[in-house]
């Protein structure tokens, strides 16, 4: 019988962890293909793409600071590199005022808010305390991100229906949350493991409250018309292992799905 080691165990999650993080960041690849074949990103909206890309950066952050987290750098290299190219495709074809706010954001959050964290720990936290105090920093703006499937929740409950909450997206986020929960407790990593309960939590609780709707048609929203039924379908947007399909604002060439930030690994 073959008997594995702890940091082996840990490894084996973290892998298991990079591999369901990576699908979950290339989940939003089919809206941008159809961005792409529209040549225009009108109906979209950017705000989830520069969260998730905050997250990957604070975390690849982290990652660089921490000794021996390859498997923390190496998915949110990644997710740098999609989600920056994702925003890249976004402006490239957005209409002149939805390209400037996205702009804007990104100087502001992206880059100045980073560049802006690195200073003040560097020029205000002593050596020894400035990989916990962006540890904190990382599991707070992951706890953030993962409370967005309230909203969401909410939805289904008050309408009676599961169409703003896909399975299998709330599936891969469940099982995202456990490997990076896993992964941070065997290398006693509470920044990791920390926000990942709450991920597992709302992961689970998605779950049941598919199962309870899938079948159910019933909704209470008054009827609309159909102008009014596209701006109803605005997503809520609301960071370790993160939930991202389609950022929509309306209904533009498919059905309509809920935004949910991912986070490379606590999403």
């Amino acid at each position: 019988m073959v008997s594995l080691k702890v940091h082996e165990i840990a490894f084996l999650f973290g892998l298991m962890g990079n591999i369901v993080s990576f699908g979950v960041f290339l989940s939003p690849v089919p809206t941008f293909y159809g961005i792409y074949k529209k040549k225009t990103s009108k109906g979209f909206q950017s705000i989830p793409y520069i969260c998730a890309l905050a997250s990957a950066t604070l975390l690849l952050y982290y990652g660089i600071m921490k000794t021996h987290a390859y498997l923390i750098i190496s998915i949110n290299t990644f997710g740098c590199f999609i989600e920056i190219s994702y925003l890249f495709l976004y402006v490239f074809y957005a209409p002149r005022e939805a390209k400037i706010f996205t702009l804007k954001l990104i100087v502001i959050c992206n880059i100045g808010g980073l560049g802006l964290l690195i200073i003040l720990v560097n020029l205000l936290v002593p050596k020894q305390h400035r990989v916990s105090t962006v540890g904190w920093v990382c599991a707070a703006y992951s706890l953030a991100v993962f409370a967005s499937p309230l909203s969401v929740m909410r939805k289904v409950i008050r309408t009676k229906s599961v169409e703003y909450m896909p399975f299998l997206l709330s599936l891969s986020l469940t099982l995202n949350a456990v490997m990076w929960f896993f992964y941070g407790l065997l290398i006693k990593d509470k920044f990791i493991a920390m926000p990942n309960i709450l991920g597992f939590m709302f992961g689970i609780s998605q779950m049941i409250l598919y199962m309870m709707y899938r079948n159910s048609n019933k909704t209470d929203l008054p009827n609309l018309t159909p102008t009014e039924n596209q701006l109803t379908s605005k997503t809520e947007v609301p960071i370790v292992a993160i939930e991202l399909p389609d950022a929509r604002s309306d209904n533009v060439g498919g059905s309509v799905r809920t935004t949910t930030i991912p986070n490379s690994n606590t999403a």
